[in-house]
């Protein structure tokens, strides 16, 4: 299998990484991230005329027809950068649902304008009761004439209030843990019925809990068919793991950097710490992992088009390796740095904030042992 990058991809690696090392610097993210969206509308409207918001959408629908191996590459790097726009959650996430449950009128109508940037998506599907099972959905979807009726809790929404619609999975029929039954549906998050309660996360990033008390949407509404859902969100949260693989990956880079530089200017006894053979072999130990994940995150991108059954196995190892080699980098990265390694003012303890949310979001790296040691 070969991993190296084309010459289209060469060229979006140098376009990310030059605007991450020249205009998202720590201290201007750290501006973002506290401001009232939690993100840059100027950023965002920067992603679009470059053609990133478009990068995985089909050509078809104003897109640029991307693969998952061009989108990991802008998530590598925004993993490094510690960006906090909603990237994941409209274009990998949002328009992934859209653009695999949509009737042919709803992804002419929603794609192409998350591709120029002039709408956002969240998607609401996360309940206490659930934990990291896809399947398990509480909230309810009535018939009511022509359209549904949606009540029910969602949990931890990422990006919901900033977006301008909300992709809500609810359940037509069956019992609450029933694999089939489950509908999406597009619901503005200023209907009536529609509660949002947004909340700082611990990385810097947004989330929100969404109460849905009685919310009339209609017919136009349903993602595809009603109660065939799950399909759709198993492939795009495989195709989310990925991404966020992709991610740690970046920030272990990052924080790899960090921890060498400091090593060879903190001096003790009179000399680097870094000449200390103790610390040189952490050192390679945070850089093992970092290469064992982004040898695991590529092959995962790269097979992400097979059948479900091989795409959710490579897609669950990238994330188990992910997670694990998240915290052990991170942990060493902070230690290595001492007391200041926790402090808001240096970058090391966000981006180890940053692979610990990583880590749990959908799914941490036991949960996604777990289900590898199930399939066959």
């Amino acid at each position: 299998m070969d991993f190296a990058l084309t010459e289209e991809q060469r060229l979006l690696r140098e376009s990310v990484d030059r605007f991450i090392d020249s205009d998202y610097s720590f201290d201007q993210r750290r501006d973002w991230a506290a401001s009232d969206g939690g993100f840059s509308s100027r950023n965002w409207a920067t992603f679009a005329e470059l053609g990133w918001l478009a990068l995985p959408i089909p050509e078809d629908h104003g897109g640029l027809g991307g693969s998952l191996s061009d989108t990991v590459i802008l998530s590598r790097a925004f993993g490094r950068g510690l960006v906090v726009e909603p990237y994941l959650s409209t274009v990998i996430v949002g328009a992934g649902l859209v653009a695999a449950a949509g009737t042919k009128a709803q992804r002419n109508d929603i794609l192409p304008k998350v591709a120029q940037g002039d709408m956002k998506l969240a998607f609401a599907h996360s309940e206490r009761q659930s934990r990291y099972d896809l399947f398990d959905v509480a909230t309810e979807a009535r018939a009511d004439g022509d359209g549904f009726t949606l009540t029910g809790q969602k949990a931890v929404a990422f990006n919901a209030d900033t977006a301008d619609r909300l992709i809500v999975s609810a359940r037509v029929s069956g019992d609450r843990r029933d694999r089939t039954g489950i509908g999406l549906f597009l619901v503005d998050p200023k209907a009536d019925g529609v509660t949002l309660r947004a909340y700082p996360t611990q990385d810097g990033g947004r989330a929100a809990e969404v109460a849905l008390n009685g919310v009339s949407v209609g017919a136009d509404a349903v993602l595809s068919s009603v109660e065939d859902g799950l399909a759709a969100i198993e492939l795009v949260v495989d195709h989310a793991l990925i991404a966020l693989s992709a991610e740690a990956v970046g920030a272990m880079e990052a924080l790899n950097r960090q921890t060498v530089e400091f090593l060879g200017t903190r001096k003790q006894f009179g000399v680097p710490i870094g000449s200390f053979q103790i610390l040189q072999h952490t050192a390679v130990d945070m850089f093992m992992e970092e290469e064992l994940t982004t040898s695991l995150m590529e092959r995962a991108a790269a097979c992400a088009s097979g059948a479900p059954a091989s795409r959710a196995k490579v897609a669950a190892a990238a994330k188990v390796r992910a997670g694990r080699a998240g915290k052990l980098v991170g942990q060493r990265a902070v230690h290595l740095h001492g007391g200041m390694g926790m402090t808001d003012e240096l970058p090391v303890g966000h981006y180890f904030k940053r692979l610990a949310m990583i880590d749990v979001t959908f799914g941490t790296a036991d949960h996604h042992l777990k289900r590898l040691a199930a399939m066959d």
